[in-house]
């Protein structure tokens, strides 16, 4: 999967399926399954590393869950965010921090948040042959001037900003655009107007694609679930299931047994006893 198939995708209506994933098991999950693109999210922060934002994620954090989701993958697409403050400085920054991903991290494209203002860089990335994804409508780098996670384009202002934003993106060279936790009407709006792919998450489903985050798909985690995801499998239950019967064979001597023990000739034990 590559970019030219992203548009190709679009131009004939099929969808485009993503998800967000962190490490080696979750990628090769995603790869075996036949997902289109795999997105490294900064995401990770909350997901993976307790944070209660994405902000603290580093450069460092993304190389190193950008490359053990390489290591996964044999025919998806590998895409990785560009952390807080790795490109909002200047465009050299961004140019050498986008370079690392893709030489040090794998990574095949990198996805940026933001709309008009970001546009020059994007342009001068795609430029040097490093393929944007771009993202605006809620934008978790974004959360203290949002004052939280909440829905974007629901003002006429804001809507005709998010329009002209996805427009910039398509001009400055982007392949495709995720609109985040936007009105399904303005999602279905953009998405005609663009030629490249819209990818929505809480967006409804007339965009060209979807992507969601892996371990709200499969149900890996306790307690809160996003609104915009579905649980299309209860893997925590099924652990946790599997694990309480791991503790109680330990405790009553179930386990290991016969079949996960090595044992000793007879010969060689009677040696060792002798002494």
């Amino acid at each position: 999967m590559n970019v030219n198939d992203f548009l190709k995708k679009k131009k004939e209506n099929r969808k485009i399926t993503i998800v967000t994933a962190y490490n080696y098991p979750m990628a090769k999950m995603a790869d075996d399954a036949g997902i289109d693109a795999v997105l490294v999210g900064d995401s990770l922060g909350m997901v993976m590393l307790g944070y209660d934002n994405t902000i603290p994620v580093t450069m460092e954090d993304m190389i190193m869950h950008c490359k053990a989701v390489s290591r996964g993958l044999t025919n998806a697409m590998l895409i990785c965010d560009m952390p807080f403050m790795s490109y909002q400085v200047s465009t050299k920054d961004a140019i050498k921090n986008a370079g690392r991903l893709m030489q040090e991290a794998g990574a095949h494209a990198v996805k940026l948040e933001g709309g008009k203002e970001i546009a020059d860089t994007v342009k001068r990335l795609v430029e040097l042959g490093i393929p944007v994804m771009g993202h605006i409508g809620m934008t978790p780098q974004s959360v203290y001037k949002f004052g939280g996670f909440k829905a974007q384009g629901k003002t006429v202002a804001q809507a005709k900003k998010l329009i002209e934003d996805a427009r910039a993106l398509q001009e400055a060279g982007a392949f495709s655009v995720v609109l985040e936790v936007v009105p399904e009407e303005l999602a279905e709006i953009i998405s005609k107007e663009l030629y490249i792919p819209t990818i929505g998450i809480g967006a409804g489903n007339k965009c060209d694609g979807q992507v969601q985050v892996i371990t709200d798909l499969l149900g890996m985690t306790a307690g809160f679930v996003p609104k915009h995801s579905k649980k299309m499998a209860d893997l925590y239950s099924a652990g946790l299931a599997g694990l309480k019967e791991y503790i109680d064979a330990v405790e009553n001597k179930g386990f290991p047994d016969e079949s996960t023990c090595p044992h000793l000739k007879d010969e060689t034990l009677n040696e060792i006893k002798k002494g």
